[in-house]
């Protein structure tokens, strides 16, 4: 098994990044104001990041014509540039390619910028399908 695992691990050399505990993301919420944010808890944000991204700071998603980056899963079509999704919005001024580093700021203010003008959380289809009106205090408790 563990053969089978390097193995993966160095044929999917664009998959691996930092994949961020999960008390260090909680702390990492609370320090960026993202308790009460637009009416949503850390949990809530927490259970989004596990659903989209399973904490992975490089994450990526193919939708067809557009791509999904980084832990937040930001999307190439509104809210960054990657490039070579056509008729890209970038509405946060930000290279898709920025959203895959370890470096999560510019990822901050780009999923609270989307948030906001949504008003919660309900552009990402992980919070829709798997988080929203269910108990999350799994996703801070200990933290």
């Amino acid at each position: 098994l563990s053969f089978l695992l390097i193995f993966l691990g160095l044929a999917l050399p664009g998959t691996q990044g930092k994949v961020i505990p999960k008390c260090e993301m909680v702390k990492i919420l609370r320090q960026n104001g993202f308790e009460g944010f637009e009416g949503k808890t850390v949990a809530d944000w927490m259970c989004l990041v596990k659903y989209e991204s399973s904490y992975n700071t490089k994450a990526y998603n193919n939708n067809g014509p557009s791509r999904d980056y980084g832990i937040f899963q930001i999307n190439s079509k509104y809210w960054c540039d990657d490039g070579r999704t056509s008729g890209s919005k970038n509405a946060c001024h930000i290279s898709c390619s920025k959203l895959q580093d370890d470096n999560i700021e510019d990822d901050i203010r780009c999923a609270k910028k989307i948030a906001r003008e949504a008003h919660g959380l309900t552009p990402w289809y992980g919070w829709k399908n798997h988080c929203r009106g269910r108990n999350l205090s799994s996703y801070v408790k200990g933290c």
